[in-house]
Parts: C-alpha cells; sequence; structure tokens
C-alpha cells in the first residue's frame, strides 16, 4: 500500500516544488532578466542544466557541488534540473550563475517568497561568494530599464556596485550566509551609497563632479600661445582638434594635458565611463576624469573598434566614450581605419556585426590627432631643410580623405619653437574657464556640449548677431563651405562666445573661429 502526506495524496505522486530567483545575462551591451528555475524529480541522480548556457556555467555544476559540500549541505540525490529561462536567449554566460543555482540545490525543500529577489555570485569551492567582472555593467544596465530594485551580491564587489544608485544592495560573504538571510526572509539593505570625494556643483538640480589635479601642466608648453587657446575652446565644447607642426613643437604635450582641463562630469556619464572600462576587463578608481586612449598606429582594426572571432569585444574607440581619442602622426594610420573612423566622429556609436553577435557601443568621443606637415617633419621649418620631395609631400597628405577631414572642427599650425618662449597660462586656470564655460552651456539648457550638438540644436543655440550673420555670410560664398563646414563654425563660435560671456555670438567670436578653419 503506497504511502501518503497528510491531504492523502500519495508520495510518489507528489509535485515537485519549482522554485525561481532572479539572474540575469548579457546581450551585447544590454542586460537580459534570467529566471533560474531548478526541479527535483526521482531517478538516476543528475545534475542538469538547460537553456542554451555557456562553458561557465556549465562548469558552474561542479563548483555548486563542492561549495555545498563543504558547507555541511546535503546534495539530494535525485535527478536535478536547472533551466534558464527564457530558453531562446542564445549564449548565456557569467560566473555569477553559481550562486542562484546554489541556492534552489540548498533550499530545495522549502519555497522561496520573494518576488523581485535578484541573486549574483560566483562560488569557491569553499562557498565563499566572489565577485564577476560582469556585475557592474549587469546591475547598472537593469537599473537603467528600471528593472531592478534589489539584489544579492559578494560583499568584495560592494566597493564599485555602491556607486549604482536606486538599488537596496544586500551584500554577503559566504554561501552559509546567504542560506540564512532567505530562510529569514529579511532583505533589508546593508550597504551604503558612494559619495564622491571630487570638487562639485549643483545646476539645474543635476550634480556636476570634476577633479583638479593637473600632474601635466600647460605651464609646462613653452609658447604657442594660438595651440594653447584652441585647446582651451576643443576643451570647453568638446570639439574634434587637429595639431600640424615639426617634430617637438609640443603637440603631444598639449594633447596630453586635455585631459586635466575637460569639463565636470555627472554620474550617469561616470558610470557609463566606468561600465566600458569593465567590459574591457579593468576596474575603474571612478574618479571625476574623462579617458584619454592614444592606441598606436600599428594597432590593429580589431583593437581600435573592437571585434573577435565569436564575441564582440569593445575597442580603443568605444574605451574613450566621454573622453578623448588622440591619434598621433595621424597619416601613418591605414586609410581603413580612418575612413571607419568616420561612422563614430558623425553617430557616436561604434557598430561590430559578427555572425553570432551585432553589438553597437557609445563612443561620444572627442577626437584630436597631432601630424607633421611632411614624411621628414621639416617643411614648415625656418631653420632646417625639408629632405621631402614635392610627390612625397603630396602622397603623404593625400592619405587624408576630405570627408575624414570635414569631420575634424579646429586646425591649428604649430609655431617653431624659439628660446625666448616662456609658458604663459597654466592647467588650473584654463580649466577654470572651461568650467565656467560648462556652466554657460547648461544655463541654456543643452543637454549636449557645444560640439556635439545636434543640427536642430544648433539652429537654437548658436544664434549670430547681425554683424557676425553678415561675416558669415561672406565666408560662405568666399571659401564654398560645406553644410558641415557651417554647422562647425557656428558650434565653435558659440563655444569662444561662453568664452568671452556673450549671449548670442558676435563678430570677434565668429573671426576667430573662422581663424582655426582648414586651409586647403
Amino acid at each position: 500500500m503506497n504511502e501518503t502526506d497528510n491531504s492523502g495524496t500519495p508520495l510518489n505522486k507528489q509535485k515537485s516544488i519549482v522554485n525561481r530567483v532572479l539572474c540575469a545575462t548579457l546581450d551585447g551591451l544590454n542586460a537580459k532578466v534570467i529566471e533560474v528555475e531548478a526541479t527535483f524529480t526521482k531517478g538516476l541522480p543528475g545534475f542538469t542544466v538547460v537553456g542554451l548556457a555557456g562553458n561557465d556555467i556549465q562548469e558552474a555544476k561542479e563548483r555548486v557541488k563542492s561549495a555545498l559540500l563543504t558547507n555541511n549541505f546535503i546534495f539530494p540525490p535525485l535527478k536535478i534540473t536547472i533551466n534558464l529561462s527564457p530558453s531562446d536567449i542564445p549564449h548565456k554566460s557569467g560566473t555569477h550563475f553559481d550562486l542562484p543555482i546554489a541556492i534552489l540545490i540548498a533550499l530545495n525543500k522549502e519555497v522561496i517568497q520573494k518576488e523581485g529577489l535578484f541573486v549574483f555570485g560566483e562560488l569557491g569551492l569553499d562557498g565563499k561568494v566572489k565577485s564577476s567582472s560582469m556585475l557592474f555593467p549587469l546591475i547598472l544596465s537593469l537599473k537603467e530599464q528600471q528593472i531592478i530594485k534589489r539584489a544579492i551580491v559578494p560583499k568584495e564587489a560592494i566597493s564599485y556596485l555602491s556607486h549604482i544608485s536606486g538599488v537596496d544592495f544586500i551584500a554577503v560573504d559566504n554561501i552559509n550566509e546567504v542560506i540564512t538571510l532567505i530562510k529569514s526572509g529579511n532583505f533589508t539593505s546593508n550597504s551604503e551609497f558612494f559619495n564622491y570625494h571630487a570638487h562639485s556643483f549643483i545646476l539645474n538640480n543635476t550634480n556636476y563632479f570634476y577633479e583638479q589635479s593637473y600632474q601635466n601642466d600647460f605651464k609646462d608648453v613653452k609658447g604657442q600661445k594660438v595651440a594653447k587657446r584652441a585647446a582651451l575652446i576643443s576643451a570647453s565644447g568638446m570639439h574634434n582638434f587637429m595639431m600640424e607642426g615639426n617634430p617637438g613643437c609640443g603637440k603631444s604635450m598639449i594633447a596630453k594635458r586635455l585631459r586635466d582641463i575637460l569639463p565636470p562630469l555627472y554620474e550617469e556619464e561616470m558610470l557609463s565611463i566606468a561600465k566600458h572600462q569593465f567590459l574591457a576587463g579593468t576596474t575603474p578608481n571612478f574618479q571625476a576624469y574623462r579617458p584619454i586612449r592614444s592606441p598606436h598606429h600599428t594597432a590593429t582594426t580589431a583593437s581600435i573598434f573592437g571585434g573577435g572571432s565569436r564575441q564582440a569585444k569593445i575597442g580603443e574607440v568605444a574605451l574613450a566614450h566621454k573622453g578623448i581619442l588622440f591619434f598621433d602622426e595621424l597619416p601613418h594610420f591605414p586609410k581603413n581605419i580612418l575612413e571607419a573612423l568616420r561612422e563614430p566622429l558623425q553617430d557616436k556609436k561604434v557598430n561590430i556585426a559578427r555572425v553570432n553577435a551585432k553589438i553597437s557601443y557609445d563612443a561620444d568621443i572627442m577626437f584630436v590627432t597631432a601630424m607633421n606637415p611632411c614624411p621628414c617633419g621639416n617643411l614648415l621649418s625656418k631653420t632646417k631643410a625639408c629632405r621631402c620631395s614635392e610627390m612625397e609631400v603630396k602622397r603623404y597628405q593625400n592619405r587624408l580623405s576630405d570627408p575624414f577631414l570635414d569631420r575634424i572642427d579646429i586646425f591649428v599650425v604649430m609655431q617653431e619653437v624659439s628660446y625666448e618662449d616662456r609658458g604663459d597660462i597654466s592647467s588650473k586656470e584654463m580649466h577654470n574657464q572651461v568650467i565656467q564655460a560648462f556652466k554657460q552651456q547648461k544655463q541654456r539648457k543643452q543637454k549636449q556640449l557645444n560640439g556635439k550638438l545636434t543640427e536642430n540644436e544648433i539652429e537654437k543655440y548658436c544664434l549670430l548677431d547681425s554683424e557676425a550673420n553678415k561675416i558669415l555670410q561672406n565666408a560662405i560664398e568666399r571659401f564654398g563651405l560645406s553644410h558641415r563646414g557651417i554647422a562647425s563654425i557656428k558650434k565653435i563660435a558659440r563655444t569662444i562666445a561662453d568664452l568671452n560671456a556673450h549671449k548670442d555670438i558676435m563678430k570677434k567670436d565668429i573671426l576667430e573661429a573662422l581663424s582655426y578653419r582648414r586651409r586647403k
């Protein structure tokens, strides 16, 4: 005769409890919610993970089994099936699935009541809950989609996860702590939101952060008054900037010092920069600095734009998001790289297409570049003879196409170095001017800085007085400016007007903007 439970149902016909815990996986750059569910049925003991799980999730079976057994949990002698739902999302990956799988197995006879609880964590063989480089981009993406409110996470990840506001984090150290927590049902956050230790100010109800540490000072750049003024304008509006000059005149020095005087950042921008750094496998320091990336001209196309045979990886252009991408010795870069750079300069995105994935990375960059005037570098020198033939100079300069150069706003020809040259302005003085110009832009309720304005925003914010408008009309007729060229001059003039504290663009502003136009 079959045994029955209290309700009279035969034990061999009782329904298995199906528990579910929420986790997530990255699909490109966006997090997708994954329900981790488990069933325990009679039959030959086994442990199966289904739902298109990647190799790192399949390996979780051994880590989970070891972690439970070393912490005195009984591994049930049943057929265990773990399903990752929805099953049609391919290539689910991440060692952070260890902890939700372990919870479901340890609590196989109990019902997990908490709805909307996310669980993330890799397990050590001793049951310690470890962090993963995927956690930050995953949770940030879920927060941006307004999906996540509460999550159990590794204690060692709190140092950077606490930067994500609006999520209650419950930090845990080991598997025993997690099981006790879930049994108690007390899901109160035990971590505090991180407070940034940078200089800051509030404008239009938004908090902006910036650093004032100038390891490389513009005071060290001797002479080059015009180039430093152009660098100030470029930084104030995040305009693309090119310097041309003889070797040793200070092009690279100026480029390296630009990062320290860039405009302030708000919290979402800092988190977006950190997200890209995590995707590259590095842990950010969360300082209020915009990034600078300077790949060598021998770098491959995949390393600059991102790529990979199976999974698209992030490249230098996307890692420069919200900061500077610096190309030194510009004509030495392969033509295919320079032409491919036109898309992110125009659309602020890098699109990577592979058989298994199509990914779009944000790439809102300020492009800064430097070049010599000829292969030997002495074409503009008054003291050194140029060794290049006319054909060599022409071939060298023709490596840069007009459509590519048309996306660069400010062009400067560097002056020759003189013994009398002195440093006339410091990075701190320039940064203070950048911050004032930044405040002018934000007080107009601009979402973008001047260098990144759209066509409609140019018409709205780049207003010229009658004299300035007349000068621009004459310049269009005289130089045959393209539509993109006109927009670029208006944006530069708007930044100059902000630096000069002018409400509208005036004659002085438009004349200076025209002086930075590329000479053909």
